[in-house]
């Protein structure tokens, strides 16, 4: 008799801590994958500016992309929860931006025409 109520006292417990994990992922705030994309974009940015493979226009449209996503970031983070739609908004965002500034990069204009 001791056995099933242990067993039934596990299973309460797992099935009690399921929907808290589950909980805390979804209403989390934190978004450190969307932190270190904008960090590794502005640095993508920075390097294109240096070596003259963005012109003014191109790094100009490019930061203002960026700004855009961060305050998208910041509007998801205000209600205290970014829901998976919002990461995945986020990160179709980000896809873009990877994408404009590899094509900006790679054109034939430069700063130094």
């Amino acid at each position: 008799m001791d056995w099933k109520r242990t067993l039934a006292f596990v299973g309460m417990a797992a099935a009690l801590s399921i929907p808290a994990a589950a909980q805390n992922t979804t209403t989390s705030t934190k978004t450190p994958r969307v932190t270190h994309r904008q960090h590794n974009q502005q640095h993508r940015i920075g390097q294109g500016v240096n070596s003259g493979q963005l012109t003014a226009g191109e790094t100009r449209r490019l930061e203002r992309q960026q700004g855009r996503i961060q305050a998208t970031k910041q509007k998801d983070k205000a209600d205290g929860t970014v829901t998976p739609q919002e990461r995945a908004q986020l990160n179709r965002m980000q896809n873009r931006a990877s994408r404009d500034i590899y094509r900006d990069k790679h054109n034939d204009r430069t700063a130094n025409q």
